[in-house]
């Protein structure tokens, strides 16, 4: 039955009942594309066929009753996202997800689990108990205390899918996923044209999210913030900073920030909430620093910081190389290749004439 695929084709199309009915030229009515998501009926060939034209999706997409099902979804976003503009990143995520999976299928890959560190979850009973859980997960993943280059090939190497979407009021989500007959997947998903820095934090912020287990005392807001100061002492090894800087400062220049921002791939504003929650900075040089962020226009979108880190630094591109990969042996042609990557055949021509895009 093609009920919930069909729906989920039509939420990340953003398209309602009547505008989908539009779509195909009123070849049924919004009421039956209704009840062929409700699965009380089911379309012709011909209806079937425009809706996966008008849906941008195959047949045997709307067919396949290989359902995924995203659970414990946690979002990254502002107080004004509309519960519509959910249902859609939720729907995309799905559709996008389906896509890498299938192509690990036509590659024979056996999907990579999630490797989950042996000590996790790890018991945060206070905040700083996070730092604890970044360190052992750095340390049961051989990561030592260097920086890390490219985080989003790190999770996927570690079998936590990553997925880079246009969003707008939303940074980012976190879920499990659930697939017929396979263990439970992880799934993050970045805003695509974010700077590189916040991706990484949210990244490690999501991550947080997967290792710990906060207390029952802890609330909503504490859990956060845990999972911020995981973020931190995973991405700025506690050794490594008070290497570089020293164990008290009563003060520190933008050009010293600007520094460690390129050395560890994170935020000047990050970096400074590492130095206080550390004690390397006290409360007054860390306000004095958030006040010239605020002057400076970093607390704002585009938080346009010195020395931003292009968007396209921390993109994930396993699915692609799969893609190149699965075209390069012949197992698809160019038309199924581009539409696994949502292009068009010449974009992927271009793609392959000149891998710089």
């Amino acid at each position: 039955m093609i009920g919930h695929r069909l729906k989920i084709a039509r939420a990340a199309a953003g398209l309602s009942l009547r505008d989908l009915a539009l779509e195909i030229d009123s070849l049924v009515t919004a009421q039956a594309i209704g009840k062929y998501e409700r699965n009380e009926d089911m379309p012709r060939s011909s209806v079937l066929l425009a809706l996966a034209d008008a849906l941008r999706v195959s047949e045997e997409y709307l067919l396949s009753d290989d359902d995924l099902v995203l659970e414990g979804v946690e979002f990254r976003k502002k107080p004004n996202t509309s519960a519509r503009e959910e249902a859609a990143i939720e729907a995309n995520s799905i559709h996008l997800l389906e896509r890498y999976l299938a192509i690990e299928d036509m590659l024979q890959l056996k999907s990579v689990d999630w490797e989950k560190p042996r000590s996790a979850p790890h018991p945060v009973l206070d905040i700083r108990d996070a730092e604890d859980a970044a360190r052992s997960v750095r340390e049961e993943w051989g990561l030592g205390n260097d920086p890390i280059p490219q985080l989003a090939e790190l999770l996927e190497e570690r079998g936590i899918k990553v997925l880079s979407l246009a969003l707008e009021n939303i940074d980012g989500l976190a879920a499990k996923v659930r697939r017929k007959d396979h263990m439970a997947a992880r799934l993050v998903v970045v805003k695509c044209d974010a700077w590189s820095e916040r991706k990484r934090f949210t990244l490690a912020h999501e991550l947080g999210h997967m290792v710990i287990e906060p207390a029952a005392s802890l609330s909503e807001k504490d859990v956060e913030k845990a999972a911020h100061r995981f973020a931190g002492a995973f991405l700025i090894p506690a050794d490594t900073l008070r290497a570089e800087m020293g164990s008290n400062r009563s003060s520190v220049s933008l050009g010293e920030l600007v520094a460690l921002k390129a050395r560890f791939g994170v935020s000047i504003q990050a970096i400074t909430y590492r130095c206080k929650d550390l004690g390397i900075l006290n409360q007054s040089a860390f306000v004095k620093l958030f006040k010239l962020f605020n002057q400076r226009g970093w607390r704002k979108p585009p938080y346009a910081e010195p020395q931003a880190i292009p968007s396209s630094w921390e993109e994930p591109k396993r699915f692609e190389r799969l893609c190149y990969r699965a075209l390069a042996e012949n197992l698809i042609g160019e038309p199924r290749a581009a539409e696994l990557l949502g292009i068009s055949v010449r974009e992927l021509d271009a793609r392959l004439d000149n891998p710089v895009h």
